[in-house]
């Protein structure tokens, strides 16, 4: 592991570097490519993948090429909702570990708590694609992966406390991650907490907010970044990382690649400042599409899919 990566270490005592590198969205034709092998030049060995985000393939190809062995890396990927059905999760990680030309993910996780029908590929949906699969079921067999060897640790991505708390008893193997949307805007303080108290791990995508979240604008934000002749984006993953969160900021840029593993330290006085901030803004928010999903991430209205 470089030693500019520190890492956290998960309930199967796997160790996960603090800092990866988020690909959603990083879809441009060989950029992709290029980028996660600059990144891994760098210094990063965490890589966030997804199947939904449809670049796998390049990733895949990048990591073939790659210059470190295959141990020292933490590839990470998630499940898409219409696979939720137990007899189809074996079969999607097949499918993902084809894409990237591996034998065996670091970590899988359940992209999100609700499932699609199977038919339904993509991030456009009403309610009647919502399929009721109990989130055990699908958990279930994501233990059995783990079996197989295909897979070192699962976990899980938007899960609120409220559905976690009852998964918990019913679990075999304790989701070893949970990841969701962490920056100064959505801190998810009481959600972070109780992950930690029950040994689950807390990986933060979106650490630098992003379209119409405006966290890297903060006169806070900016004036701390102004002190130590940083950038915002290295203040806000500081503030994230300094709670025990890993991140994974994405950038096609090499320079800010280079800056974003590039630690800062915060005295407790800005941090503690950065969390006085009162400014709540999400990228990631199921009130703004669909009514029935309200549950999904939002534990003070939650109302639990079939657990």
């Amino acid at each position: 592991m470089p030693m500019n990566t520190k890492a956290i270490t998960l309930n199967t005592g796997a160790h996960m570097p603090e800092i990866g590198l988020g690909t959603w969205r990083a879809d441009e034709e060989g950029l992709l490519a290029k980028t996660v092998k600059t990144a891994i030049a760098l210094g990063y060995r965490h890589i966030d993948c997804a199947r939904f985000y449809g670049n796998q393939r390049e990733i895949g190809k990048a990591l073939k090429e790659a210059s470190v062995p295959r141990e020292e890396l933490f590839i990470v990927s998630k499940i898409w909702q219409n696979k939720h059905r137990p007899d189809l999760v074996p079969g999607a990680l097949d499918e993902i570990l084809d894409e990237l030309q591996l034998e065996y993910l670091d970590l899988l996780l359940i992209h999100f708590p609700y499932a699609l029908k199977p038919e339904k590929a993509t991030k456009d949906f009403t309610a009647e694609d919502l399929e009721h699969v109990p989130i055990m079921d699908t958990w279930r067999a994501m233990e059995a992966l783990v079996e197989t060897g295909k897979v070192r640790a699962i976990g899980v991505s938007n899960f609120n406390k409220t559905i976690i708390k009852k998964m918990i008893p019913q679990c075999r193997i304790v989701p070893a991650v949970n990841q969701i949307e962490i920056h100064p805007y959505n801190p998810s303080s009481e959600l972070v907490r109780f992950c930690q108290e029950n040994g689950i791990a807390v990986t933060g995508f979106c650490p630098l907010g992003g379209t119409k979240v405006s966290v890297m604008d903060d006169d806070t934000i900016k004036k701390i970044a102004q002190a130590h002749g940083c950038t915002p984006a290295q203040v806000a993953l500081a503030w994230v990382l300094s709670r025990g969160i890993a991140v994974i900021p994405k950038s096609t840029n090499e320079l800010r690649l280079k800056q974003n593993l590039e630690k800062v330290a915060l005295t407790s006085d800005e941090l503690d400042l950065i969390s006085s901030i009162t400014t709540r803004e999400r990228k990631v928010d199921p009130r703004l599409d669909l009514k029935e999903l309200e549950w999904v991430v939002h534990d003070d209205i939650a109302e639990c899919p079939l657990i």
